[in-house]
């Protein structure tokens, strides 16, 4: 899987970025120079740009994403990017058609030579569920059956009977064809058990958690693909971070991160290293110097240490 293979592999870390490039406040961002950021972020040496999925915007929720529907905003930055991995982080499988999913899919998988990755989710903001006339109790089964939909349609005229969408009776077929195998990565459960997860996923896309539980998950990650008896699969999390150039300052928490200096952003990322994570999303929301020079600070003194070259 050439595109998994750009961001993850065993015993390494990489470093990602995901949309909004931007700082703000509340919940709607600007997206302004975005596409100079996505390219600056590519020169820099990141090894993906991650695209989320909300459907709907939900003040009470305080976070709108990149606005944009992922797919298109997806083909938008492809065209001004060359060779940097494009993820989604997540799409909310349960609310979208497995048909127009892989359709989408297959379409920037071929046009982006290989750079496709797809983190999938079963949606975290209840009030989606009414919106798109599903059962939000049954969510779990919802994206099990959108999951083997997608998968068993990877085939050639393929037959698969959906409990949701319908059946496929070997008479129809998905275009366009491409040669690139889309890996898909799970974040949190998905409703579903971490058996289910190593088996049928391609790697597993968790939140920062405290030393004791991500301890916890890679021992059951681990234990997991052993038991299914699986090959090594990637473990990967988010990140929020306010980077602070004076090595002065303290480490402070934020929303799922902290505010910190380099030393102590590039100490923990030497210790979950350690502890297997193999991909890291940076989620610069909080940021207070500059997204520019971030950016370039991010890649001319942390990404060295953690990126072969």
């Amino acid at each position: 899987m050439k595109s998994l293979d750009l961001i993850a592999q065993e015993g390494a870390l990489s470093l990602g970025l995901v949309f909004p490039l931007e700082a703000y406040a509340g919940s709607v961002p600007n997206m302004d120079n975005q596409e100079a950021l996505a390219q600056q972020a590519e020169a820099a040496g990141f090894k993906a740009l991650w695209f989320r999925d909300v459907p709907f915007h939900d003040p009470t929720f305080g976070d709108a994403g990149q606005m944009y529907d992922p797919w298109i905003y997806m083909t938008h930055i492809m065209n001004h990017t060359k060779s940097i991995a494009l993820a989604t982080g997540s799409v909310i499988l349960p609310l979208r058609h497995p048909v127009h999913t892989l359709k989408s899919i297959n379409s920037l998988q071929h046009l982006s030579n290989g750079r496709i990755i797809v983190g999938v989710a079963s949606g975290d903001r209840p009030l989606e569920y009414p919106a798109f006339d599903k059962d939000r109790n049954n969510r779990s089964a919802l994206f099990r059956d959108n999951f083997n939909y997608l998968k068993a349609m990877q085939g050639d005229f393929p037959s698969h009977k959906s409990a949701y969408h319908g059946q496929l009776n070997g008479h129809l077929d998905i275009l366009p064809k491409t040669k690139w195998s889309t890996p898909f990565i799970v974040t949190g459960h998905s409703g579903q058990s971490l058996d289910w997860i190593a088996q049928n996923a391609n790697g597993w896309l968790y939140y920062p958690r405290g030393d004791y539980l991500l301890q916890v998950n890679m021992e059951e990650w681990d234990s997991a693909l052993k038991r299914n008896n699986q090959p090594w699969k990637p473990y990967m999390q988010s990140l929020y971070i306010d980077l602070e150039i004076d090595r002065k300052i303290e480490a402070s928490r934020i929303h799922l991160g902290f505010r910190a200096n380099p030393d102590y952003l590039v100490s923990y990322l030497s210790h979950i290293k350690k502890s297997g994570v193999n991909h890291v999303i940076l989620n610069l929301k909080f940021n207070q110097m500059p997204i520019d020079k971030t950016i370039a600070y991010l890649g001319k003194e942390v990404l060295p240490i953690f990126h072969s070259k």
